[in-house]
């Protein structure tokens, strides 16, 4: 379901996304950049489909080993 939203903007911006984006598209542009930071269960279920891929997981594991031998060798 959506939902109608009236938000005030600069002119300068109110023109700048008409002529960039274009004015049909513009409520898209913006669903897709607010959701990331108010729709959290997404983010949160990419990252356990994430953790289900062993070999990706492995892989990330052996990467973050490695980096930590790095540190012993630096100077303070």
């Amino acid at each position: 379901m959506q939902k109608k939203l009236t938000i005030t903007l600069d002119q300068e911006v109110y023109f700048g996304l008409h002529k960039v984006i274009g004015p049909r598209k513009i409520s898209k542009f913006v669903e897709d950049l607010v959701r990331p930071h108010v729709i959290k269960d997404e983010l949160e279920s990419a990252y356990k489909d994430m953790a289900k891929d062993k070999v990706r997981e492995r892989e990330a594991l052996e990467w973050s080993e490695a980096t930590l031998g790095d540190i012993a060798h630096e100077k303070r």
